[in-house]
């Protein structure tokens, strides 16, 4: 099996330049809340079986807690995700799988 860390680190870079979580109206990038390298190795499985899906894509969100207040709440990255951001991250998903 080939080394897939360059394409996830890749991918990795793409969703933390792109995709954000919506605070208060203020966009948290992934990258700078250290969740997109996380978020692709979760994802790249998908490109990778070609199941790039909503519901997929969906599923993967909602499988990655967030705490937020110092411990004091916890939430999945899909509440987090304007649905803008969701969509944005299928559409990467997809050019990302069909230049792979």
């Amino acid at each position: 099996m080939a080394n897939t860390t360059p394409e996830i680190e890749a991918l990795a870079a793409e969703i933390g330049e792109v995709i954000y979580i919506d605070v208060a109206k203020w966009h948290l990038y992934l990258s700078n809340a250290h969740l997109h390298t996380p978020l692709a190795e979760k994802l790249y499985p998908l490109i990778l079986d070609n199941e790039v899906s909503e519901d997929a894509v969906l599923k993967v969100l909602d499988s990655i807690p967030v705490s937020l207040g110092g411990g004091k709440l916890e939430t999945t990255l899909a509440q987090l995700l304007p649905t803008k951001c969701q969509v944005s991250l299928i559409d990467l998903l997809e050019e990302f799988q069909k230049n792979r």
